[in-house]
């Protein structure tokens, strides 16, 4: 039986991941047997620069802490796992966590699962995540079509000057 001290200390740290997994809009679980320490670094630094914590978590620490806070997660909590939480951008960790897995062809980093406004998702969910552009993208995309109509009425309109110009 553990001592009262290593009992505590656990205790608060499940009660610390619970509220991180509260506080949190996305998270994505991954396993990361296999990558070396340069991959990790450099994905490490790019989760940061999104704003996403990732940290490496004990199955078992992870596990009462989804049951905490609702999640169902016990299918996949084996082997090795890593959690990238975002409380800002619900896209970042799923977007810079799949790109990795790819690269890496899955052998060395995959995804497991992830959460997203309270509900867990499988690995294809995680997958289509990524796959949306981020929010200037769309937000580009948008002004582009909304002005593409009056970009062609405006060199009718020249043409038809330019055409009358000719004329006269």
């Amino acid at each position: 039986m553990p001592s009262e001290k290593i009992l505590e200390s656990k205790k608060e740290l499940v009660s610390k991941l619970s509220e991180k997994l509260k506080n949190a809009s996305a998270g994505v679980l991954v396993d990361y047997k296999g990558i070396d320490v340069a991959t990790d670094t450099k994905l490490r630094k790019e989760l940061r620069e999104a704003g996403v914590d990732y940290f490496v978590v004990k199955n078992t620490m992870l596990r009462f802490a989804t049951k905490e806070v609702g999640y169902d997660f016990d299918e996949v909590l084996n082997g090795t796992t890593a959690l990238a939480v975002s409380s800002e951008d619900q896209m970042a960790a799923a977007r810079i966590l799949v790109k990795y897995s790819e690269e890496l062809k899955g052998a060395a980093l995959s995804v497991k699962a992830g959460f997203m406004d309270g509900e867990v998702i499988d690995v294809a969910t995680v997958t289509a995540i990524a796959k949306i552009p981020s929010k200037e993208v769309l937000v580009a995309q948008m002004l582009s079509s909304l002005n593409a109509p009056i970009a062609n009425l405006a060199v009718v309109l020249n043409q038809i000057a330019e055409k009358s110009a000719d004329v006269a």
